[in-house]
């Protein structure tokens, strides 16, 4: 499923409210469904600090990152957000549209003015919009993925490797067990969107807690992937030992910061680390 046949009943806030709750039931049955490798959540840690360790830890990013942005999972998750903003706030769609992009320039993250400006519930938002995604419609077990992430584990050159996300523990922790990963990582950073005050990625301030909630000591000896210009900024600027800038398209070339490593695939890793494949 792609945003070219992405359909919905939702032409009345009941038809809306119905077709919700009715993919909410499916996306939890299936996620109940599922037997693959990986399907299951195994976090040492779960959302409890992880003992400090002087060894090296390796952030991975999640959406368009651990799975490709070709896969229009974004633009998906911008329709629902959009859909969030016409139904909650009952706004045209040109006033939703503008609202929405005013957001995102100046948070980051759309939920951020909505729970700001608007008192929205975090949670009901994520519920509405990040869980309600059919991902397992177009997220699928990603077998090379999975065996290089067990190889880079198997190397034993990195003490954790940790799951840092913009999105709710929810969405991140569904995303992982369809793609057959779900067992690979020792702890998962994201944004509480239970919390009035919560920080994201690019803030610097996103990267020190989930650094302290890794156990880290030190910048230097840590590594990360995102798809994120900025994000990889953020991280070249605070000292990450390695940066590595993710980026699938051909337009968005020319973004990677200096200092950064590029990849045009997930699966190019070891090219650009190799001393943690070695």
């Amino acid at each position: 499923m792609t945003l070219a046949n992405y359909v919905t009943d939702r032409s009345t806030p009941a038809e809306y409210e119905t077709h919700i709750a009715r993919q909410l039931q499916v996306n939890k049955e299936h996620l109940a469904s599922l037997t693959h490798p990986g399907s299951a959540i195994k976090l040492p840690y779960g959302n409890d600090p992880a003992p400090q360790t002087d060894g090296p830890i390796f952030f991975f990013d999640i959406d368009n990152c651990l799975y490709k942005r070709s896969l229009q999972i974004h633009d998906l998750m911008q329709q629902y957000i959009h859909d969030y903003f016409v139904r909650r706030l009952d706004l045209s769609d040109e006033d939703a549209m503008e609202l929405q992009l005013k957001y995102y320039r100046t948070y980051g993250l759309a939920i951020q003015g909505l729970v700001k400006y608007h008192k929205i519930d975090g949670l009901e938002y994520n519920a509405k919009v990040d869980d309600a995604l059919p991902l397992q419609e177009i997220l699928h077990p990603d077998e090379k993925l999975r065996d290089m992430l067990i190889k880079l584990r198997g190397k034993g050159h990195c003490d954790r490797l940790w799951l840092f996300t913009n999105a709710y523990k929810n969405h991140g922790e569904r995303c992982v067990r369809l793609l057959g990963i779900g067992d690979l990582f020792e702890g998962l950073s994201f944004c509480d969107y239970g919390k009035m005050d919560f920080v994201c990625k690019p803030q610097e301030q996103a990267f020190h807690r989930a650094l302290k909630e890794a156990g880290g000591k030190s910048f230097e000896n840590c590594y990360f992937v995102d798809d994120s210009a900025a994000n990889i900024a953020t991280a070249v600027k605070l000292g990450f030992k390695k940066a590595v800038h993710f980026v699938e398209r051909d337009e968005d070339l020319g973004t990677t910061p200096e200092g950064a490593i590029l990849i045009r695939d997930i699966l190019d890793l070891p090219q650009a680390v190799p001393e943690l494949f070695e």
